[in-house]
C-alpha cells in the first residue's frame, strides 16, 4: 500500500498474520535495498505476526523527491512514526539492516515507547567524532556525485566490488543476479540523496546514548565482517538489556548469506518472553 506523507508517496508492504495482542514486526532494509529484501522471511516470521515492510525514502517504490531535507535521518524517523500512526499501531518489534539498522536505532531512541524489541543486523550508532563525520560526509558526497554523473549501472558495478560485500561473491550466481537486478531498480537521484542525507556522517552520533535504550536489543554480526564485529563489541559495553550473536561463515549481509540461521535467531529472540 501507499501512504502519502507531506505530499510524498511511501510504499509499505503489509503481510503476515497478526493475532490479537501480537506485536507487529517492522523490517528496514539497507542502502540500495527495498522491501523485497525480506521476502524470504515472510513465511517464517509472518505465521503469527504482522510484517510491516516500508521502502525507505530514496529506495524501491517510495517516491524520491528532490529536496535533500526529506532524506535526513530525523525526517526518515518521522515518516516511520507517521506510518505507524496511520496504521493505528502503538508498539512494534523493529529489525534493521545496515542503513536500516541505523534508522531502527534512531527510532528506538527517539520513540522509546513504541519499540518492544530491537534487532540490529550489521549496524552502528554512527560516528563518534566530528572529524570522522566530516570525512564520511565528504566521501558520501563524492559517491553521490558519481551516481548522478555516471548512472545507476556504473554505481552498482562499483558497489558490488567494495570490500564490505566480498563474502557475497561466494553466493550462487542466481542469488547475486537477483540482488543486482533489485539494486538497479532504484532511483539514481534517490540513492544519491539518501547517501548525503542519511549517511553515517550526516546522522547524529548515538555513542554515549545507547544506555538510554529501554527495550531489549539483539545485535547480529557476521564473523567475517570484522569492522562491524568490533562496532558491536563496543556497543555491548554501553547497552543494558542486550545480547550479541556472531554468525559464522557470514559477512555483512547475514540475511542473504545465512538466511536459515538468521531467520531462526530472529524468531527465537522475538518469541522469548522471559528475557
Amino acid at each position: 500500500m501507499y501512504i502519502v506523507i507531506d505530499g510524498n508517496r511511501h510504499y509499505v508492504e503489509v503481510c503476515g498474520n497478526g493475532g490479537l495482542g501480537q506485536v507487529p514486526l517492522v523490517l528496514l532494509h539497507g542502502f540500495t535495498g527495498d522491501s523485497t529484501t525480506w521476502a524470504p522471511f515472510h513465511e517464517c516470521w509472518g505465521k503469527s505476526t504482522m510484517l510491516i515492510i516500508p521502502d525507505i525514502i530514496g529506495h524501491g517504490k517510495t517516491e524520491s523527491p528532490e529536496e535533500l531535507s526529506r532524506y535526513q535521518m530525523d525526517a526518515a524517523v518521522s515518516y516511520l512514526n507517521t506510518i505507524l500512526d496511520h496504521m493505528g499501531i502503538e508498539q512494534v518489534d523493529l529489525l534493521g539492516y545496515s542503513m536500516g539498522g541505523r534508522l531502527a536505532l534512531t527510532f528506538a531512541l527517539l520513540y522509546p515507547g513504541r519499540v518492544r524489541k530491537l534487532i540490529l543486523e550489521s549496524a552502528s550508532p554512527g560516528l563518534a567524532t566530528e572529524d570522522e563525520k566530516q570525512h564520511r560526509r565528504m566521501k558520501d558526497a563524492e559517491l553521490a556525485n558519481f551516481i548522478k554523473e555516471h548512472g545507476i549501472i556504473a554505481f552498482v558495478d562499483y558497489w558490488e566490488e567494495i570490500p564490505l560485500f566480498v563474502t557475497m561473491k561466494g553466493l550462487p550466481r542466481e542469488t547475486q543476479e537477483k540482488i543486482r537486478k533489485q539494486r538497479l531498480k532504484n532511483s539514481p537521484n534517490g540513492l544519491a540523496n539518501s547517501l548525503v542525507g542519511m549517511g553515517t556522517g550526516s546522522q547524529s552520533s548515538w555513542w554515549g546514548k545507547l544506555n538510554e535504550l529501554t527495550c531489549e536489543v539483539l545485535l547480529l554480526t557476521g564473523a567475517e565482517d570484522h569492522k562491524f564485529c568490533s562496532i558491536a563489541s563496543h556497543m555491548m559495553e554501553e547497552l543494558k538489556n542486550s545480547s550479541w550473536v556472531v554468525i559464522e561463515d557470514s559477512g555483512h549481509a547475514i540475511h542473504v548469506e545465512e538466511p536459515e540461521k538468521f531467520g531462526t535467531i530472529v524468531s527465537d529472540f522475538l518469541s522469548n518472553e522471559n528475557k
